[in-house]
């Protein structure tokens, strides 16, 4: 019988070393573009308590009732792996007392989460997310800055083809004002409705709105509107938002229909999308949550911030961006056991100088190892063998031009300085 062959969980991935170069310009995109705006990096625990989660998700959400990955661990305590970045952010805020630094606090996070979806395109049960949140301020100015540097980042990654959906979803008391009137509605065509938007009429009902269902999309074209329930503080704090992003040269698509699929959401929500990953269209979600904080026992404090799908977002930029791997200037050749010892001395002198290189380590030799020399990419090829050993000498090889020289070993700092320019 065979051994079979270890696969990964499905729903998770692999990320390859051809990968991660795409990852870490990422990451140095983000580093660099949110500091520029006093943001700070965060990083929380992948485990959460379970309750964490239902306190401000929402027991009537898709993923509290189906997605998350929750266990009893040894102390009989419900643990729960994150399944989205800003609660435990909020955590975080709450209970290291950031708020008592009386500023703005503004931060940001990457990293995995985890949810039990059915895995496609773009949609793994392992994915990360980029978020920002911005916890401290109420005014629409804020809703705009986090807005504009999710354009920025995008543009300035090459994601180009996106557009921007954004809403109000008022207050906490005029969604339940909508809520009951929707509900109304949509009992008259109770039997028409999707199974999923069944079920929802009587846990989650504005989730409906988001139903891709054909069938129910045609019965909500008739359907009241959110926006007529909006009050005189909803409104100005969204034409604000507009005001300010108008200015910015902003392009967005106002949609009455768009909701967030998390409970703690009010006033400003949005949506990124782009037309290349199809059905997976949202890349970045966000939007204003001023009851959440004081809602897990913190202090009155608002917040809005945005989460970017990393994996979405990079399957985008492989059609733009092109980012070469990076390889070893210098192949590093030795021969026999004297040179395999000497050199050490030059690996120090080569990370003193910050030149990368990468030292052949099959006891081949001297032609095999020069063939992998050619293969590596590398600019350089240093060869350390018995004849060099002889005569205290290090022979340079240059793998592009086949031009190869013999120098004085004690030299080989002071070359190496002059073809790298280091110093």
């Amino acid at each position: 019988m065979k051994n079979c062959i270890m696969q990964p969980l499905r729903g998770t991935k692999d990320i390859l070393p051809s990968d991660i170069v795409l990852w870490q310009h990422l990451y140095n995109k983000a580093t660099e573009i949110l500091s520029l705006s006093n943001y700070h990096e965060i990083r929380t625990p992948i485990l959460e308590s379970t309750s964490l989660f239902n306190r401000s998700i929402g027991n009537g959400t898709d993923i509290i009732n189906k997605e998350m990955y929750t266990f009893i661990d040894q102390g009989n305590r419900s643990i729960t792996l994150r399944p989205e970045g800003t609660a435990s952010v909020v955590r975080s805020f709450i209970s290291n007392k950031l708020y008592q630094k009386g500023k703005t606090n503004r931060l940001w996070y990457l990293g995995p989460m985890f949810r039990y979806e059915r895995p496609q395109y773009g949609r793994q049960r392992q994915f990360h997310q980029l978020g920002i949140e911005c916890i401290g301020s109420i005014s629409p100015i804020a809703d705009a800055e986090v807005i504009r540097l999710a354009t920025y980042l995008l543009n300035e990654l090459q994601c180009l083809e996106y557009t921007i959906e954004i809403n109000s979803i008022g207050s906490l008391k005029e969604r339940n004002l909508y809520k009951e009137s929707l509900v109304k509605y949509l009992l008259n065509y109770q039997h028409d409705l999707d199974h999923d938007s069944k079920e929802r009429l009587y846990t989650n009902p504005l989730r409906i709105l988001d139903s891709k269902h054909k069938t129910t999309q045609e019965i909500l074209h008739q359907a009241p509107c959110l926006n007529n329930y909006l009050g005189i503080e909803s409104r100005m704090h969204f034409n604000s938002v507009c005001k300010f992003l108008n200015k910015l040269n902003i392009k967005y698509n106002i949609n009455d229909r768009l909701v967030r699929g998390l409970d703690y959401y009010n006033y400003t929500a949005f949506e990124i999308k782009t037309h290349i990953l199809g059905s997976q269209d949202t890349i970045c979600g966000g939007g204003r949550y001023d009851c959440l904080i004081k809602q897990l026992g913190g202090p009155d404090t608002p917040a809005v911030g945005w989460a970017i799908g990393i994996e979405r977002l990079l399957l985008t930029l492989k059609h733009n961006l092109e980012i070469h791997t990076k390889h070893p200037q210098i192949y590093l050749v030795t021969q026999g056991a004297e040179a395999q010892i000497q050199i050490w001395d030059i690996i120090k002198m080569l990370e003193n100088h910050k030149i990368s290189f990468e030292l052949d380590l099959y006891n081949n030799n001297l032609q095999k190892q020069i063939k992998r020399a050619y293969k590596s990419s590398a600019l350089l090829c240093v060869i350390l063998a018995e004849d060099e050993i002889s005569k205290q000498e290090i022979t340079l090889k240059w793998l592009k031009t086949n031009k190869q020289k013999t120098i004085l070993k004690i030299n080989l700092e002071q070359e190496l300085k002059i073809i790298f320019n280091t110093h």
